[in-house]
């Protein structure tokens, strides 16, 4: 009989279908993750030569940074909707598709604004990207093995940032062959890579468990039974089978007003080193593109470490706020260390700062999951991080104002560091920790991706008004 390698136990027939699921789709998904952040963070290695060739200056850098998430967030509903409508065999292709043309479109950006349109577009593209897949594992994988599958598909945004500076060096220094600039090949081969993969998860996907061919008949029945008895449970737990979801109530929440300021300072951070690391990086003597790469991907590296470690611990204790609390407060302390050592020294306070923040993403998500109530989760999700990747506009533009105004970034890393620690005193506010229902209760956590932790998005959880 096959045994667990992960308990030690003999494994269910139930177990043995979703391993195949999950091998099947949790790497595709890792990998289409790696293209997302590829495309959307690639401008940072350009950024040196777009303003040298285009004329595109850091206020105007900034701006266009952080158009994206102006897209993303007001583009992710809608493109939530059409997800429900077209089926993710369909929608979740056609977002990679989207954003992989849009991208390569870039090297042909010849000023300020049709950089701006551009970087608008590519948020419109993308958007409703990260939900789909969180909806696209609750309607595939039971309990037991959502926690997990979402915590590795997070890790693809830190393996996607170790290797961009690596991969990006190399197509920079192509400077010149037939013709074009090294940051024209850098948009355009990144942008094709992602029309690829987008083809072939077209070829790899199912909308819906019944529609999949390399599941047998037997094997289908019993992963959908198991899915629809946790969401029986779920709703039985609730006292309802039906609930309308008012997206303003959630978030006029005070619950969830916090959670939006946390995953907001989480975003900050996060996106604040995708787009100016290379910037920073480049304060030390001696650096081209090559060793800017290089060097770059160090503390994404030493963040993929980090987030594997702290999702042990909180998979070991089920308590993921004190774990939250810390990752925030590590990121404080090494962003405020980077902006008041030399640039070398900067280097390595930036690796621990983002073994901090980068943690923290895959921790906050299990403490709404867990205090949520579940009816409310997809709602949830999608509110939270419509408005948390707003970040990702705030930080960009922010530096490319502060380095403008005054010639450097330190001042942008202050900052960081007052919202990473406002971030966790936020952490310290709100109720419950991986725990199910409405409010915290008092008996034991239960952990995300175990029987009867609400999952991370419910077809059918809500009814937006």
């Amino acid at each position: 009989m096959p045994v667990s390698p992960r308990a030690g136990h003999p494994e269910r027939p139930l177990d043995l279908v979703v391993g195949k699921v999950f091998r099947r789709l949790v790497p595709l998904f890792i990998v289409m993750l790696i293209c997302n952040q590829l495309n959307r963070s690639n401008i940072g290695y350009a950024q040196v030569h777009l303003e040298a060739d285009v004329g595109i200056g850091a206020a105007a850098y900034g701006l266009g940074a952080g158009l994206f998430f102006v897209a993303y967030a007001l583009f992710e509903l809608p493109s939530n909707m059409l997800l429900e409508r077209y089926g993710p065999k369909v929608w979740l292709p056609r977002i990679m598709v989207s954003w992989g043309a849009v991208s390569a479109a870039m090297a042909f950006v010849t000023n300020e604004t049709t950089f701006y349109i551009l970087r608008f577009l590519l948020g419109v593209a993308e958007a409703g990207f990260f939900p789909a897949v969180i909806y696209f594992f609750s309607r595939w994988l039971p309990g037991s093995h959502r926690g997990r599958a979402t915590a590795l598909f997070v890790a693809g945004s830190s393996i996607a940032a170790a290797i961009s500076g690596p991969v990006s060096g190399p197509l920079l220094a192509m400077d010149g062959i037939a013709g074009a600039a090294g940051w024209q090949w850098l948009f355009g081969l990144e942008g094709l890579l992602s029309i690829v993969v987008g083809l072939i998860a077209y070829r790899l996907l199912d909308s819906s468990i019944q529609d999949a061919r390399w599941l047998r008949a037997d094997e289908k029945r019993a992963l959908a039974e198991e899915i629809e008895r946790e969401d029986a449970a779920r709703r039985a737990a609730a006292g309802t089978a039906s609930v309308t979801v008012s997206r303003w109530r959630l978030l006029l929440s005070g619950q969830m007003l916090a959670f939006c300021g946390i995953y907001f300072a989480i975003q900050l951070s996060i996106y604040a080193n995708t787009f100016w690391l290379p910037t920073i990086v480049r304060r030390i003597e001696g650096t081209d593109d090559i060793t800017v790469g290089l060097l770059s991907s160090l503390p994404w590296i030493c963040a993929v470490a980090a987030m594997y470690l702290a999702g042990r611990a909180s998979d070991r204790t089920g308590r993921s706020k004190p774990l939250l609390v810390a990752a925030l407060l590590v990121a404080a302390a090494g962003t405020y260390a980077a902006a008041v050592v030399s640039p070398a020294w900067a280097l390595v306070a930036l690796c621990v700062a983002a073994m901090g923040f980068k943690s923290a993403s895959p921790l906050f998500w299990t403490i709404p999951q867990g205090s949520v109530h579940p009816l409310a989760a997809a709602a949830a999700v999608a509110v939270i991080n419509s408005l948390g990747n707003l970040g990702g506009f705030v930080a960009p533009y922010g530096f490319g104002l502060v380095q403008e105004a005054t010639g450097q970034v330190t001042y942008g890393l202050y900052a960081l560091a007052a919202c990473s620690v406002l971030g966790a005193l936020l952490v310290l506010g709100v109720r419950g920790d991986r725990t199910v229902g409405g409010d915290a209760v008092a008996s034991a956590p239960v952990p995300p991706g175990r029987p009867g932790a609400p999952p991370a998005g419910d077809r059918g959880a809500s009814t937006p008004e």
